[in-house]
């Protein structure tokens, strides 16, 4: 088959199971922006701990079960579609839970709620987990976006990210202590964030545009795609999407520099196919979500979530994101990028 051909059919391939895997993503996650004028905080500092703790709760009741309703009510966004299809998998290998269960700890909470209008609203976490060693290289802190659409919902973690202190963002505060919400069509920024999803998207696919700085999550991911793109009777092919809309839309904060953090999904399709008598890559995570008998062909579907940098586009050349082929032209960094299989299929 042609590469065009090939193509072709990756894409029709990933459109159907996109268009599958959406009803059952987004059926509860639809936001309506209600006709709330005030600018108020999005949430207390004692609602944004209480939402912690009650995240935390639901999580090591679904990881030590292995049961994905447990936490269905509490993740949302990319981290929803990564922690439900995970559990779902798991479950399926250990229908008696999980067990090496160990208790996820989040302390040293501190909160950057923003103030706005209308809903959306969300917040973001800065917090110390039990997953790391404190001090030295290992030290991490986990970063996690809280997002309720509406007044009757529940609080909903939809982005985490994983980053070292040194990483973490300095997020613009009033004299109050509020947060500033980053708009979706920032003009000021070098790319808005409700295009970020779709240029990483086609950057991940081509490396244009040159709007994301080099690195582990952009261009080390390219080079290692091309390196297994082909190898001795096996194709890889890598489709990426861009997924952005209702509890998957972007959200940010105005960060001290003028420039914003910004939190998207993407979402991914990795087509193998293969020659007769050679095994395609077949792991037990995969089978469990796969539907179809995969012979020569399958077909992974994965969400991405990311945390970006965004520098204003009046930064001095690659303040936030160093400069690549545009010589004094500010990129965005990827601080970092969490990826989850959430389906597959064999053909």
């Amino acid at each position: 088959m042609s590469r065009l051909g090939r193509r072709s059919t990756l894409r029709r391939l990933g459109t159907a199971l996109a268009t599958a895997t959406a009803l059952s993503l987004t059926a509860s996650g639809c936001v309506t922006v209600h006709g709330e004028l005030e600018v108020v905080p999005a949430a207390t500092e004692s609602e944004a701990a209480q939402a912690l703790k009650d995240f935390t709760a639901a999580y090591n009741k679904a990881d030590k079960a292995y049961d994905p309703a447990l936490d269905a009510g509490r993740v949302t966004g990319a981290l929803g579609a990564i922690n439900q299809a995970g559990l779902k998998a798991r479950q399926a290998q250990s229908p008696n839970g999980n067990p090496r269960h160990d208790p996820l700890e989040l302390t040293d909470a501190k909160f950057s709620i923003p103030k706005k209008a209308g809903w959306p609203r969300w917040f973001v976490a800065d917090t110390d987990s039990n997953r790391d060693k404190d001090g030295g290289r290992l030290d991490t802190r986990w970063l996690l976006v809280f997002v309720r659409g509406g007044a009757n919902q529940l609080w909903e973690v939809s982005h985490l990210s994983v980053l070292t202190p040194d990483e973490m963002p300095a997020f613009k505060k009033d004299k109050d202590g509020w947060a500033e919400p980053v708009a979706p069509d920032a003009p000021g920024l070098v790319v808005p964030p409700k295009d970020l999803s779709v240029q990483y998207a086609s950057y991940m696919q081509d490396g244009k545009p040159e709007n994301f700085a080099p690195g582990p999550h952009t261009s080390a991911v390219r080079q290692m795609r091309q390196k297994t793109a082909r190898q001795v009777g096996r194709t890889v092919q890598y489709l990426d999407q861009a997924l952005d809309t209702g509890m998957f839309a972007p959200l940010g904060l105005v960060t001290e520099d003028g420039g914003a953090t910004v939190f998207f999904a993407t979402r991914q399709f990795e087509q193998q196919t293969v020659a007769d008598g050679v095994r395609l890559d077949l792991n037990a995570d995969v089978r469990a979500l796969m539907t179809g008998t995969a012979k020569t062909k399958l077909t992974k579907e994965r969400v991405s979530s990311q945390v970006v940098l965004v520098p204003p586009k009046d930064a001095a050349g690659g303040s936030s994101g160093g400069t690549g082929a545009g010589v004094g032209k500010p990129q965005v960094t990827v601080l970092a990028r969490i990826q989850g299989l959430t389906a597959a299929k064999g053909s």
